[in-house]
């Protein structure tokens, strides 16, 4: 599960799901360059569990729109010189009911330019800088994960503006596998159920709600982050060279797509 002498793009990396998958990807060998729009803490303590700024980088850049994307690529290719892995991990989900007859026009955009117009800002930055890249016969040119979720599967009521995201996130993955495997660029996904993080800790710490969306859940508990993490850092590395275009399901079984 080597990743010696890569580089890798985490966004969102601060915190959850992203700061466990910085941890993996340090720990396999790669240098690593994160964002973060707001929690400096973490990202500064992220930074020095893993190794200072000369092996992981945190980078503050919100993410919002694709110059937001391309300037976040321009900063770690300039750090690392390269890039090999691009993890799109971010992504707000807001947390409160709002039904489509109400949802307010500045959420939907507020959600679509986050999850969707910077996603494609950095994979464009992203592949751009990858086919200009040599690597080894063995080796990929590069590797693209993005991370969408069962609500993009199967959609969430009152939250139509982010099931409608990380649905599309979904047939990006396939976009994009087909028109860059044969360029050596790996493009899949990692779909994850609920997971346990900080966003997730108020709605998963509420007894009623909690029991509700656990029954949804054939294992019967939320992810834990490394549960998510290492699936993407599997996506990375040569076991994964015949998958491209994939949905990696994982969600405890609560969505089953064959």
């Amino acid at each position: 599960m080597s990743l010696t002498g890569r580089v890798a793009l985490i966004t969102g990396g601060s915190r959850g799901i992203g700061a466990a998958t910085v941890h993996l990807f340090r720990q396999a060998g790669a240098r690593v360059v994160f964002n973060y729009r707001t929690a400096v803490r973490q990202a500064e303590a992220l930074v020095a569990e893993c190794g200072g700024p000369q092996h992981c980088l945190a980078i503050h850049q919100p993410l919002s729109t694709p110059e937001d994307g391309q300037a976040l690529v321009a900063a770690a290719v300039a750090a690392f010189g390269r890039l090999d892995c691009a993890i799109l991990n971010h992504g707000i989900w807001p947390s409160h009911d709002a039904p489509i007859s109400e949802m307010s026009s500045e959420q939907w955009r507020t959600t679509m330019g986050t999850n969707l117009d910077s996603v494609f800002g950095v994979i464009r930055a992203a592949v751009a800088q990858m086919k200009t890249q040599q690597s080894q016969p063995s080796q990929a040119r590069g590797h693209i994960v993005l991370v969408s979720s069962t609500a993009g599967q199967r959609g969430e009521a009152f939250h139509a503006d982010y099931a409608a995201t990380k649905g599309a996130l979904i047939s990006l993955t396939k976009s994009l596998s087909s028109e860059l495997i044969g360029n050596g660029i790996y493009c899949n996904c990692v779909a994850p159920g609920w997971v346990a993080t900080e966003a997730t800790v108020d709605v998963l710490s509420d007894p009623a709600t909690s029991k509700k969306l656990l029954s949804l859940i054939p294992l019967g508990r939320p992810a834990h982050v490394e549960e998510i993490a290492a699936p993407i850092l599997f996506l990375c590395t040569p076991f994964a060279g015949f998958i491209s275009g994939e949905i990696f399901n994982v969600n405890g079984g609560a969505v089953l797509v064959g």
